[in-house]
């Protein structure tokens, strides 16, 4: 009798972790070998701190402000969090119907397109004037208009991307506009709203914080500027190295939520998204 061995799951998923490190490891050296270069650099060039501090200086000041930056970095984050939200959740609406009313997607895209490019943040001092500028509501508004045209554009783009001979399928079997979408549409897309998801992260964390230079105290944007106008570098850059750790927790987050949400999908693999 010949005993077949086979790959229990625990053994899969020891597999794949290990080989996720792994991929991690070249990262993590290069940023190692970053912060070296970045130290030497400032002492055999003699670079001023104004222009560039110390990685040590950094990190010191990100310690001893530390109970600051995290009441800063909350304050920021929740204003990306509300701006990531608005503006995602708009965007995926507003490509469902345009990709269901496609006349009018064709006719609309290109202004989308068109408006994407637009300076967002120069609307920042108007939505001041709109909402109530002691509020996150400006800085919400502007993190969401920057997300929302990545995600509209996105999303549409998959949902539009699904093979004829899917809906036609579809279509045989008597299945209604609301089935195809259900079953073909939105499961072809997800990949591409995910996609637009982690984009919109990135761009979040940066209206938020711009849109702050221009209101709310206490946010991670007022503390770089005011830092910077005492001459106190060390603390504005480690306010933006709490704004980048904020960011990659973000983006990590949807990330996770991508890998949970496509189990199904065998193309992850293939993508790097496994």
């Amino acid at each position: 009798m010949t005993v077949v061995a086979q790959s229990t799951p625990r053994g899969t998923v020891a597999a794949s972790v290990r080989t996720k490190v792994v991929d991690w490891v070249p990262a993590i050296i290069v940023f190692f070998l970053a912060i070296v270069v970045w130290q030497l650099a400032i002492d055999a060039f003699n670079i001023q701190k104004f222009l560039l501090p110390k990685p040590g200086a950094i990190v010191s000041a990100f310690w001893t402000q530390r109970s600051v930056l995290w009441s800063a970095g909350w304050l920021t984050l929740k204003e990306a969090l509300g701006g990531f939200a608005i503006g995602s959740t708009f965007g995926i609406l507003m490509a469902l119907v345009l990709a269901r009313f496609r006349r009018l997607g064709d006719a609309l895209m290109p202004i989308a397109i068109a408006a994407n490019a637009i300076p967002i943040i120069a609307f920042a001092p108007i939505f001041n004037a709109w909402f109530d500028p002691l509020s996150l509501a400006p800085r919400m508004a502007t993190a969401a208009v920057l997300c929302f045209f990545p995600v509209l554009v996105n999303t549409l783009r998959g949902l539009t991307s699904v093979r004829p001979p899917q809906v036609e399928l579809m279509r045989s079997y008597a299945a209604s506009e609301l089935d195809i979408f259900r079953r073909v549409r939105i499961p072809t897309a997800l990949p591409f709203v995910f996609s637009a998801l982690k984009v919109a992260t990135v761009l979040a964390m940066i209206g938020a914080i711009v849109s702050d230079y221009f209101g709310t105290f206490g946010s991670l944007g007022i503390t770089i500027k005011n830092s910077v106008s005492l001459f106190d570098f060390e603390t504005a850059w480690a306010a933006i190295l709490m704004a980048s750790i904020l960011g990659v927790l973000l983006y990590v987050a949807v990330s996770l939520a991508e890998r949970f949400a496509l189990q199904w999908d065998p193309t992850r693999q293939e993508r790097g998204s496994a």
